[in-house]
Order: structure tokens, then sequence, then C-alpha cells
């Protein structure tokens, strides 16, 4: 797996035509979702996020069916607010034609996952979509696959993906607290001994493989007759916009 990000599974980069075409072949819509957050000196703020987005996109790529964009909106707003938003976006990807919704968070600790099954479940309650919340690892089942804060995993993410968004040197060489506390605010393994690229590799073919599988699933366990792309087109007259 190399780490492009194909344009082509993108919901944002897509014609209508190609929208059309991917969700036909399989009507899948996965929907990434992360925070702006502390992620050690030496990482992106929107770690989460990006990452979220870009194992969807290797998922896509692989798989087939289409990437939201990334959702940053998260559990420590309102949820009394909040939650119907997403309600809303969801049933609109569902009235796009999508019968999968697989909503993969990057931030998953507390409340996170459990405020997107909150949201998912008005859409799914009829049995004509099946949708699912989890964060980007929790399908797998490997010791080449993990998560963690700004440490091990999550720093060979980085390093795979956006290689020049990493920059250990910030972290000087001297001890570090690994327990998520500060000054560090890391948790989980010096990324300094045990990061790389190839690590973040495996893992993201790890995730993407898990939750391609996991789509494959959901879409056929609706009934035939809600397989298939819900709409006559992708065109003025039968939709507009999600």
């Amino acid at each position: 797996m190399d780490n492009i990000l194909s344009r082509d599974v993108q919901m944002q980069f897509m014609r209508p035509g190609q929208l059309e075409a991917a969700a036909r072949k399989f009507p899948v819509v996965y929907v990434p979702f992360g925070m702006i957050e502390w992620h050690g000196r030496h990482l992106p703020l929107g770690n989460d996020a990006i990452k979220a987005h870009a194992i969807l996109v290797k998922c896509a790529e692989q798989f087939g069916g289409v990437v939201y964009p990334p959702l940053w909106f998260h559990a420590q707003f309102d949820l009394d607010h909040l939650v119907p938003v997403y309600t809303n976006l969801f049933m609109r990807l569902k009235a796009t034609g999508f019968r999968v919704i697989m909503c993969v968070t990057g931030h998953w600790p507390q409340k996170q996952v459990p405020m997107i099954e909150d949201a998912l479940a008005p859409v799914t309650a009829d049995g004509t979509c099946a949708a699912v919340a989890v964060g980007e690892v929790t399908l797998c089942d490997s010791d080449d696959a993990g998560g963690d804060h700004a440490a091990k995993w999550e720093t060979s993410n980085m390093m795979f993906f956006y290689p020049d968004r990493v920059d250990i040197s910030e972290l000087g060489d001297g001890p570090m607290v690994l327990d998520m506390s500060p000054p560090d605010g890391i948790g989980g393994l010096d990324p300094r001994e045990h990061a790389s690229a190839e690590v973040g590799r495996r893992n993201v073919e790890l995730a993407a493989e898990a939750i391609g599988q996991k789509a494959r699933e959901l879409l056929e366990s609706l009934p035939p007759e809600h397989r298939e792309f819900g709409l006559p087109a992708v065109e003025p007259g039968h939709w507009w916009c999600v």
C-alpha cells in the first residue's frame, strides 16, 4: 500500500457521474470524524480526522464506496444541538442513495462513539440503511494494529501519510511522561523509539481491510431489495446536495 490518496473516491473531488457510478457499484459512504486537539509537540493538531480520512480513502480504493469530507465537531460540544445536526447529515446521505454509512472516528474515547451512534439511530430505524460507528482500529484483531495518543501508532500513521507534518525533533531527547499528563500529553509507547512509516503502513492496511469487510457485511445484512443504490440518478430533479 502506498500513501497516495486517490481523489476519485473523495466526494468533494468527484463529478456527479463519478459519484453515481461509485455508489451504484458499492453504495457505501464512509464518514471520518476527529477534532482539533493536542497531539504532542511533534504532530498536527488535526491528527484524528486527518488519520481517519486517509484510512477511509485507502479503504474505498480497495473496496469501493465514497468518502465524505472529515467532520470536526465532537462529543465535547453541546450534544443536544450536535446530535440532531449529525442525524440530519446522515439522513441526507441516506436520501442520496447510500445503503451503508460507515462512521469512523480517529478520536474515540468516552462519549465520541456513543454520540455518533445516537445520531445514526433514527437513520437505521426502518431497516433500509445500515450503519456503524467505530474507532479507526477497533475492528482490527492484530498485534500489528493499534491506537494511542500521539505515541507509537498515531505518530506512525502520520509518518506514513504525511511525513512532512511530523517533527520528532520537537520531542527532544530527554525523559518523557507517557501517561497523557503534562507536560507531554502523550499516551502510549515512546514514538521516538517505536514509531516508523512502516509501522504506520501496516496499521493502515489492517484498519482499511477491517473497515471494508465490515461495510460488506452491513450491506449484505440488508434485505436484498435495499442493497442497491437508492436514487434514479445523480442529477437535478433527483439530487442536489448533501
